[in-house]
């Protein structure tokens, strides 16, 4: 059993674990960028099939690497707050953690309007406690979990298993997250394009959130 697609989403409703889509739509998302080589791969593989996604972003990624952030912008995906360090929320007090998420917004605010500074954010590793996810939802944003997990970060699945993990159960609505980062890469250079195939092939449409 997938705990991810059965208990959590009944602990945590205010959290979007996958859209109420009735038409065949899903979402790509992806975490931990931008980054050079990595990052842009990705954005050359969603443009080369047509599709849009959602990037969760590092902001420190973001000031360091400020041409990958904009190229995502201006090629039409949509982006998320994933805070400035990639903070464990179980593991910091509430007040750094915010901290780090408004520090955050703060730095991808300076690449962006206001038709599209983003009112999304997910938490790294998915942990974050109730008071740290009531403040980020009382200030307009909307929590984005995923229904399903790639772990195209963990070096002990194949990228075989991955791509499965990436359609297993797919369904309108579904949000699926991998990660564009070089720990990821071996994984996601296989699943990646496997999945938007199958996606396409299976009359899914592949849009952002």
């Amino acid at each position: 059993m997938n705990i991810s697609r059965t208990l959590l989403p009944l602990l945590f409703p205010k959290y979007t674990w996958k859209r109420d889509n009735l038409s065949k739509v899903v979402h790509l998302t992806f975490d931990d960028g931008p980054i050079p080589d990595v990052t842009e791969w990705v954005l050359d593989t969603l443009k080369r099939y047509d599709v849009k996604a959602t990037f969760f972003c590092i902001a420190d990624n973001v000031r360091k690497h400020p041409h990958v952030f904009k190229r995502i912008i201006s090629e039409g995906h949509s982006v998320g707050n994933h805070t400035y360090n990639h903070l464990n929320g179980w593991n910091n007090e509430t007040d750094h953690y915010l901290n780090n998420v408004w520090l955050a917004k703060e730095e991808m605010s300076k690449h962006l309007t206001l038709d599209n500074t983003p009112l999304l954010f997910r938490p790294p590793y998915g942990k974050i406690k109730k008071a740290q996810a009531k403040s980020i939802i009382d200030n307009g944003y909307e929590i984005i979990m995923w229904s399903h997990l790639t772990k195209d970060y963990d070096k002990n699945i194949t990228p075989e298993q991955c791509y499965k993990r990436a359609i297993q159960n797919m369904a309108p609505g579904s949000i699926i997250v991998f990660h564009d980062s070089i720990k990821a890469s071996h994984n996601l250079y296989s699943a990646l394009p496997k999945t938007i195939e199958y996606l396409l092939a299976n009359g899914y449409t592949l849009a952002a959130l």
